[in-house]
């Protein structure tokens, strides 16, 4: 029995949001891209989109619309430089920035918090008493 060719599957930008949310929640991407049936290389893909471009940086369904693209470059053209939407777009650029920044934090954090619970599961307890805690001999 031959497998048919099927087309690429299309995710949706708040699909894609919602992956990138469980990863740097700390899921495991591997298991993660097991249940959806999707590469880790398109996740961490994804990830990094999001951390370098924020939600923006990932593509909805589709092809974007060359007339939506033109348009946007031409009001932006007739725009005066100094006007409301150059405060608006400064402003937006910086909530982006900001959104990044807390990305690659709570990157970081989940990465410390696995880090501590494996630190604090191979600790042996002490038994107080200023005492070691035994360990199992190195002869049998």
């Amino acid at each position: 029995m031959s497998k048919s060719k099927s087309s690429p599957r299309v995710f949706s930008r708040d699909f894609k949001l919602g992956i990138i949310r469980r990863i740097l929640a700390g899921e495991n991407v591997s298991a993660l891209g097991r249940e959806l049936r999707l590469t880790r290389k398109d996740l961490y893909a994804w990830r990094d989109r999001f951390l370098a471009g924020g939600p923006e940086a990932l593509r909805g369904r589709g092809r974007p619309c060359k007339a939506g693209a033109s348009a946007a470059s031409g009001a932006a053209a007739a725009e005066p430089p100094g006007g409301p939407g150059a405060e608006l777009e400064a402003a937006c650029r910086r909530i982006a920035e900001l959104e990044r920044k807390i990305g690659q934090q709570q990157v970081e954090l989940d990465f410390f918090r696995q880090a501590l619970r494996q630190v604090g599961g191979a600790r042996q307890p002490n038994d107080g008493l200023g005492l070691r805690a035994s360990t199992r001999s190195s002869r049998r």
